[in-house]
């Protein structure tokens, strides 16, 4: 299975030329070559709806594409988007319900909303995606004990069960996973080392994470794997770019029937202005250098080429 971090164009920041197809077009390779392709989706599809930042306001950013960019996105190879972020809601109602639309008509699935759980087949084992970030619309990420029980629930479901989760500050001096509580522009943005461990003793197989906007290391806790941050896969002038909010990656990990992290690999990803991947960057090194920091004995390896393995 395949994980992206944040996915964002907007109509109103401008529209790539070519759309999805081109933008992607150098790292399409990867995208294709799992069988499951996942990603967090920053944004909303469709036309309309009552923006977030209709008063105004030079930080507050509201992103929505085309429809269209749905069947686009499946026919680049993804599978599956998580909703579970801060920019589901940019439109209100009207524009995540266009949002869900879009991705049903395009064959897509989506997991994240409060209570979802999204219970697929794949190379015939049932898998379970569920989606937690610190907003209303999404399931709960700050209240550990009832995600507990949503993930125990999912796990009776599958065989399978994997979490996604939008948590942590933002921004380039944020590539260190800390302990406790983190906050950003005065949402609290959840504990994620606490929610990951717990996440996998209620029965998570795997947690990859999105939202600090900058690549973070990964754990093998009870030989299951977490990806703390993806960093931006895609940003068309919209999300920043330069030093290591560039760095991103493509995390493909092999799970056994009973989800142990078989192996897997990190393909580098960089931005290239206005917000473009392109394969390359150092990727690699500076997640083996987070892990190793931040997690000690607990930290998966990476080999030279990005190698995915258990301690």
């Amino acid at each position: 299975m395949n994980w992206v971090g944040d996915i964002s164009f907007s109509e109103r920041q401008g529209l790539p030329s070519g759309g999805p197809a081109r933008v992607l077009s150098r790292v399409r390779k990867y995208l294709g070559g799992a069988d499951y392709t996942t990603g967090n989706l920053e944004g909303t599809l469709g036309h309309g709806g009552p923006s977030k930042c209709s008063g105004g306001g030079s930080n507050c950013f509201a992103f929505q594409a085309p429809a269209s960019y749905a069947a686009a996105l499946a026919r680049v190879g993804f599978d599956l988007f998580n909703l579970a972020n801060n920019h589901s809601l940019d439109f209100g109602q009207s524009g995540l319900h266009q949002t869900l639309r879009a991705l049903r008509a395009a064959g897509l699935r989506h997991t994240g909303l409060t209570g979802e759980v999204r219970v697929v087949s794949i190379a015939g084992q049932r898998v379970a995606f569920l989606g937690f970030a610190p907003y209303p619309w999404a399931s709960p990420l700050t209240d550990v004990a009832a995600a507990r029980r949503q993930i125990a629930a999912a796990s009776r479901r599958a065989a399978i069960v994997v979490v996604f989760i939008h948590a942590g500050a933002e921004g380039a001096g944020e590539t260190h996973t800390p302990h406790g509580t983190e906050f950003a522009f005065g949402e609290n943005r959840g504990a994620a080392r606490r929610f990951a461990h717990s996440a996998v003793r209620a029965g998570a197989d795997a947690v990859l994470g999105s939202g600090p906007h900058v690549l973070r290391g990964m754990e093998c806790y009870r030989r299951r794997v977490i990806a703390y941050s993806l960093g931006n896969f895609v940003g068309y002038r919209t999300l920043s770019t330069g030093g290591v909010l560039s760095l991103s990656g493509v995390l493909r990990v092999r799970l056994d029937a009973s989800g142990q992290l078989l192996g897997g690999r990190l393909f580098r990803v960089r931005l290239a202005p206005p917000g473009v991947p392109r394969p390359g960057g150092g990727t690699i090194g500076l997640v083996r250098h987070l892990s190793k920091s931040d997690f000690g004995a607990r930290a998966c390896r990476l080999g030279r080429h990005g190698e995915l393995s258990l301690p």
